[in-house]
C-alpha cells in the first residue's frame, strides 16, 4: 500500500507545519497556504536566526529527533520541503 507512504510524508509535514504555526504565531491560514515548494527563510517575516532556536529546539522535542550543530544550514530552512525532509531522515536515523 503505497498510499501509506504518503500519508506518512503528509504526517511530517503536517507536524512541522505544527511547529512553524507554534513557534513562529502564524495563523492557520498561512499554514494552509504553505507546501513542500513554499519558501521558509526569507519568504516568512517571523522566521528570523531568533526564531531559527526555537524552532530547531521544538523540533528535537515534538519530533523526538536530535540536531547537530553541522546539520544546520541556509538549505534546510529554504523551504518546507526541505525541512520536513531534514525530520523526516532524522526521525529515521
Amino acid at each position: 500500500m503505497s498510499s501509506n507512504l504518503t500519508h506518512s510524508d503528509n504526517s511530517m509535514e503536517n507536524r512541522v507545519k505544527s511547529i512553524l504555526k507554534d513557534i513562529l504565531g502564524l495563523s492557520q491560514s498561512q499554514i494552509d497556504a504553505l507546501n513542500s515548494d513554499s519558501e521558509l527563510f526569507g519568504a516568512i517575516p517571523e522566521l528570523d536566526s531568533m526564531a531559527v532556536a526555537g524552532l530547531l529546539t521544538e523540533m528535537e522535542e515534538s519530533l523526538d529527533i536530535m540536531i547537530d550543530d553541522d546539520d544546520v544550514d541556509a538549505e534546510l530552512f529554504e523551504t518546507l520541503g526541505s525541512l520536513t525532509a531534514f525530520a523526516e531522515a532524522k526521525a529515521n536515523q
